[in-house]
């Protein structure tokens, strides 16, 4: 998996941009500067630096060298400090309540019985009280091909993830079909779902 996000980052754009995704920005509101925040398969950068900037104490993982040195370059360039940590999501230390905030936007690169593992270790790191901010797409997203992965299993609907995360409070859970814009990697009218859920 590593060798196709090497290839994919080893560019000199930004295959998604420098921005921050749209549906984590309108979140800025939950945030208190100095919380402390994982920033799963965070690719190039753009989302962990944005929650650079506002204050908050980043560790963006990735399993891409490319990306890693790409995201510390935009770190550079807005002057903040973010921390990365070259990582597979599926052999990694995640620990167990140590982040007052995980975001996982578009991180759809595993079927279902590796996600979720994943979201199993997303919930066990979080903190109580702590906030999972998570954007995906829905099956539906295979029509539009405007973005994300080819293979249907590895989307997920609001109901699938009101499965896996049961038990959490959920402050926002929507399917909508809208238009992104995010570099060349996600662009054009979409099918996402969207979730913010609380560690109780």
């Amino acid at each position: 998996m590593s060798e196709f996000w090497n290839q994919r980052y080893a560019v000199d754009e930004y295959v998604f941009g420098t921005e921050p995704n749209a549906f984590l920005a309108s979140q800025a509101s939950r945030f208190s500067p100095g919380q402390r925040v994982l920033a799963v398969a965070d690719g190039e950068g753009r989302n962990g630096v944005w929650l650079a900037r506002q204050g908050l104490d980043v560790l963006a993982v990735d399993v891409s060298p490319p990306a890693i040195a790409k995201a510390e370059k935009l770190a550079a360039q807005h002057g903040v400090t973010l921390q990365t940590e070259l990582a597979d999501l599926l052999g990694w230390e995640w620990g167990e309540n140590r982040f007052d905030v995980v975001v996982a936007i578009f991180i759809q690169f595993v079927g279902p019985a590796e996600r979720t593992l994943i979201h199993q270790s997303m919930r066990r790191t979080l903190k109580p009280g702590g906030l999972l901010i998570l954007q995906g797409y829905t099956p539906k997203q295979l029509e539009y091909r405007t973005g994300g992965p080819s293979q249907v299993e590895n989307l997920y609907t609001a109901a699938d993830l009101r499965r896996e995360f049961a038990g959490m409070e959920f402050l926002h859970l929507v399917e909508s079909e809208r238009e992104i814009s995010e570099g060349a990697g996600h662009s054009g009218m979409s099918a996402l779902v969207e979730m913010v859920a609380r560690k109780i």
